[in-house]
């Protein structure tokens, strides 16, 4: 019971000093992977780098402590880490204090489902994403992150359109004019660094040297280059007009968003008190406000991008200051600083006093030292409901990538799995996390493997991960001050690589062509709608379970026949011919009230093709359940058939079906002497009288009859 409710207890039995040190050494070298990989990952999901870290100081250990995996690896990941971005883009600016407070709590309401899920047992529920929609969303999830780190690598801001693809073309747009070399050269180096690390030595954690070298080299080129200036240090007319506008139109959407709020709540009290004509009014003063708030964004976007592509060069003053001209209008004599520098502008209004000029790359920046405070998140309900469909898919997705990678190590550890206690251990590390201010995590392939690789034996693999990552927040944030940040892009980039798998593709075209067509319709649908991730995987488990209901409704029904080898074989798969006499009908799924008729049909349509067919023989092997709808419809075919002039009878019943005919009294009905344990034994009993008096010289259930098959242009009958 003890180990049941601690799994970690079981670590013990036969554990040893050298085990202890192999440990040891492999938590610390998934530390040395995951702190960079956090910050990247957090990145990505629209967070402050720092946030990386603590959504990889609770979790890994939690996790492991009361999970079953001993190797599993939890933290960050590259699609949850999407997923978390893509749900809460909607509610929020993303790095803003909303946005990191609706974080953490997507990571409480991911976690309590995932435990109450492995609570109730309900681990298989996970089996409604099938694997071709996982692999189409996946593969789309992985482009879609890769994309989304153009903008970092090429050193240019844009805003986020509607549509994923949208923003990557304002930022193909942008970078094709702007683009900042020294980024783009610090991201590509990052790219080689670890490239070429992989190939030659795979145990090198090529991450961290990428980064430490990034960052030695930032540090030292001075690529970070910024300066705050007064407006009146741009010698730009039109820059004050500009500033001007884009503050006046920033501060006018918090007005209107008080309007929309205050009217929603007169709206709330007019549809209490039933008052129709209140609530059409409030509903009209709604849509007018948001399609003001809409022009005004759309205003402000402009200016943004007109401010954000005003590139300028640096003038030495007599006085050491700078003086900034447009790249094109430096005045006649003057040497520029040669920088390129820009001014940055965000979603807040600017200080006409305190401009920030951007002269170099964007690093990481300073990064809290310290553990993040334990605290409960607060919890809002209405928050809470509109985050429940995105914190279920990605709980599945978490779960179901996490479940996948334990399986893959299991097989080689020869471990026990239990995908419930998973659940818990997945759950309780989301909970956890939440309370030391982290955002929903999941298992990760890439550092699970390197933990399988490193020998773990234990999960204090795990633990010893999570005491490193508090020993750098304690001591060496300070060390990662200047990592640029189309490193961490880099990162990302690398990391999601291998998330595309075309393969997969065919291999579900080749199983079955509908499954292959699922994958790609999920794929490209997951595409269209970012970053509405969501809607991707709906369409694609919404078109698996109608596939699933077609199958159902429609099973695989073959007539038989005997093969050279005297098996009995589906005579359309097989170019068999059929039993004037007997038809010998196999039923392949469960007899149950979505395809009982459909039963009834095929029958029917045998008895109006077959004008000599005097006895039917329903192979039941492939009936594992029943229901009294499709007991009713055999009980119906009886007097059907027979009242006909042919007879029927069942072969190869099993025997929970054998007890529902039993208690409905079809056996009577039928009789006894009609159901048969083997279909040799149907065969056996039923042909002589079958074929008394009948043409037939060479009986197809007896010996093997081929149909007419093409030869040089003539035919040829067996």
């Amino acid at each position: 019971m003890l180990t049941r409710v601690f799994p970690f207890l079981g670590w013990f039995k036969g554990y040893d000093m050298t085990s202890l040190r192999t440990d040891f050494i492999s938590g610390l070298t998934v530390a040395l992977v995951l702190i960079p990989q956090s910050m990247a990952y957090a990145q990505l999901a629209g967070l402050p780098p720092y946030y990386g870290l603590y959504a990889a100081f609770l979790p890994p250990m939690v996790a492991a402590l009361f999970g079953s995996s001993r190797q599993l690896a939890t933290g960050p990941v590259a699609v949850v880490s999407l997923m978390t971005s893509a749900s809460l883009e909607p509610l929020a600016t993303a790095g803003s204090p909303g946005y990191i407070a609706y974080a953490i709590l997507l990571a409480l309401s991911v976690g309590a489902f995932q435990f109450l899920l492995g609570v109730l047992k309900l681990g298989l529920v996970v089996n409604f994403l099938s694997h071709p929609v996982v692999n189409g969303f996946t593969n789309a999830a992985a482009i879609i992150i890769a994309s989304s780190q153009l903008s970092k690598m090429f050193g240019v801001y844009v805003d986020k359109a509607q549509h994923h693809y949208e923003t990557i073309i304002r930022v193909i747009q942008s970078a094709w004019y702007y683009t900042h070399w020294p980024t783009l050269t610090m991201g590509a180096l990052a790219f080689g660094i670890m490239y070429g690390l992989r190939r030659i030595s795979p145990k090198i954690p090529n991450v961290l040297v990428a980064v430490v070298i990034t960052t030695l080299l930032s540090w030292m080129t001075g690529f970070q280059h910024n300066k705050t200036v007064n407006v009146s240090a741009i010698q730009s007319p039109e820059i004050r007009g500009m500033v001007e506008k884009f503050n006046h139109s920033v501060a006018i959407i918090p007005s209107l968003a008080e309007q929309r709020t205050e009217i929603k709540k007169t709206l709330d009290a007019a549809n209490k008190n039933q008052d129709i004509i209140g609530m059409l009014n409030m509903e009209h003063e709604i849509n007018v406000l948001t399609i003001n708030m809409a022009r005004v964004h759309h205003g402000i976007h402009n200016v943004r991008h007109d401010i954000r592509n005003m590139l300028f060069e640096g003038v030495r003053q007599a006085n050491s200051s700078l003086k900034f001209y447009l790249k094109d209008a430096l005045p006649q004599g003057a040497k520029g600083d040669g920088r390129t520098w820009r001014i940055k502008v965000g979603n807040k209004t600017l200080k006409p006093d305190r401009l920030l000029m951007v002269g170099g790359g964007a690093v990481v920046g300073e990064i809290p030292s310290g553990l993040p405070t334990l605290s409960m998140p607060k919890v809002d309900l209405g928050i809470i409901l509109h985050l429940l469909p995105y914190a279920a898919i990605i709980s599945l997705l978490g779960f179901m990538e996490a479940i996948s990678i334990a399986k893959a190590m299991a097989a080689k550890t020869g471990q026990r799995l239990d995908p419930n206690q998973e659940l818990i251990g997945q759950g309780l590390g989301n909970i956890l996390g939440a309370i030391g201010k982290s955002y929903p995590v999941s298992g990760s392939f890439s550092r699970s493997a390197v933990n399988l690789q490193s020998g773990a034996v234990s999960g204090l693999s795990s633990v010893f991960t999570s005491l490193t990552v508090v020993i750098a927040l304690l001591f060496f944030t300070p060390l990662l001050y200047h990592l640029p940040q189309s490193v961490l892009a880099a990162i990302i980039m690398m990391a999601v690589i291998g998330l595309i798998n075309v393969s997969g593709f065919v291999h579900a075209w080749e199983a079955q062509w509908y499954d292959g067509a699922i994958a790609v319709i999920s794929f490209l649908f997951t595409l269209a709608f970012a970053p509405h991730l969501d809607r991707g995987i709906m369409i694609g488990v919404v078109l698996s379970l109608l596939v699933f209901l077609y199958k159902s409704m429609r099973p695989k029904m073959a007539f038989l026949s005997r093969d050279d080898d005297q098996v009995l074989r589906c005579t359309t798969n097989h170019g068999l011919l059929e039993c004037k006499y007997v038809a010998m009908l196999r039923f392949d799924g469960p007899l149950f009230f979505a395809n009982a008729s459909y039963l009834e049909d095929q029958v029917a349509e045998i008895m109006l093709k077959k004008k000599t067919l005097r006895h039917i023989i329903l192979v039941s092997n492939g009936i594992n359940d029943i229901d009294a709808s499709g007991e009713e419809t055999l009980s119906l075919l009886v007097d059907r058939i027979r009242s006909a002039g042919i007879d029927i009878s069942l072969s190869g019943v099993n025997e929970s079906v054998m007890k529902v005919l039993k208690r409905t009294h079809f056996i009577e009905k039928a009789g006894e002497d009609h159901i048969y344990p083997t279909m040799e034994k149907a065969i056996q009993s039923v042909h002589e009288k079958a074929h008394a008096g009948g043409e037939e010289e060479v009986c197809p259930l007896l010996t093997a009859c081929h149909l007419p098959q093409p030869m040089n242009g003539t035919t040829s009958t067996t």
